[in-house]
């Protein structure tokens, strides 16, 4: 491939990368696609390396909880794992992850309520708004056990959830997760990035998401902007804001009441939640552990998602640990 090409392939998959991690609906399918791509591109992995993460066999389904629709996607079987995604994301950003966990457990990858393909009612949405419906989500697929994965804003709720629910909870994984209190001197405007509006909005939250710059170039920019317009979650997030803003359902001072083991995945590069963050949940949750990602941003599912496979499948016990 010459160096034209390569760049041009670069640019394509950096751009749908985008898609289908932040803040927009995407196929599983086309975000495997691309972010194969990617991943040969930009870590020269073998392709062996990076399609451990192809999804396969992947059903696309919807459970109604408390009235709404909540879409989302399955695959594999075996103990339950339930993937969680952050702020306005959808099914697809977890891609490289469902395929390389299916081939031990039964992979459940949820539009949480409010985004996605998942319907958005016009409601004060919080985490315990998430939690909730998370509950409704188990009762509705008969799950009594799971182990969860969440990122960002799923980090959050996987928290939030575990202690509400211990006894639903296998293992708990919280990857770059929020949750604590924002400090005082910063200012509440500043959150407003995460609901981006203008092109300067997007790339701002792309500089503070990704350590690898490609990824907020011109063409991913215009093309997240363009796929932000059309998302329709913009109140959810919102609201999500608000939330934090007021100091709703924080974390501070009760992660010393979980009880479950568990995993802490950060990217040392993270702008949005830095790493800091990571190390105090590691210091406050009792039986946990830290493992960093380097040179990486908020999404290590991502931009290193083959170490980010090995990681999790290993604290998981290769489908031997897991809820059913």
């Amino acid at each position: 491939m010459n160096r034209s090409s390569r760049q041009s392939l670069l640019n394509r998959a950096c751009a749908t990368a985008l898609a289908a991690l932040l803040l927009v609906p995407l196929s599983i399918s086309t975000a495997a696609q691309e972010l194969k791509a990617l991943g040969t591109l930009l870590h020269a992995r073998a392709p062996s390396q990076v399609e451990a993460g192809q999804p396969s066999a992947v059903a696309d389904r919807f459970a109604t909880v408390y009235g709404a629709k909540i879409h989302y996607v399955e695959a594999g079987s075996g103990p339950v794992v339930i993937l969680l995604h952050g702020l306005g994301g959808d099914t697809s950003n977890w891609a490289p992850t469902i395929g390389a966990l299916s081939r031990k457990y039964r992979v459940i990858v949820p539009d949480q309520i409010g985004f996605g393909k998942s319907d958005k009612p016009l409601m004060n949405y919080r985490v315990g708004t998430l939690v909730d419906f998370l509950a409704g989500f188990y009762k509705e697929l008969k799950i009594e056990r799971a182990s969860l994965v969440g990122n960002s804003l799923g980090g959050w709720t996987a928290a939030a959830f575990a202690l509400a629910h211990p006894e639903k909870v296998d293992r708990l994984v919280l990857v770059d997760a929020a949750g604590f209190k924002p400090d005082k001197s910063i200012d509440p405007r500043t959150f407003n990035a995460l609901n981006p509006s203008t092109r300067e909005d997007v790339r701002k939250v792309l500089s503070m998401v990704f350590y690898n710059k490609a990824f907020a170039g011109d063409a991913g920019i215009d093309l997240m902007f363009a796929r932000r317009v059309a998302a329709g979650d913009g109140y959810t997030i919102q609201r999500f804001i608000d939330s934090v803003v007021h100091g709703e359902d924080m974390l501070d001072g009760r992660l010393s009441a979980l009880k479950h083991q568990t995993l802490i995945l950060w990217g040392r590069e993270d702008l949005l939640t830095p790493i800091a963050m990571g190390e105090r949940f590691k210091r406050e949750i009792p039986n946990s552990e830290l493992f960093v990602f380097e040179k990486c941003g908020h999404v290590p599912q991502i931009e290193k998602a083959p170490e980010f496979n090995a990681a999790l499948l290993k604290f998981l016990g290769n489908g031997e640990n897991a809820g059913k």
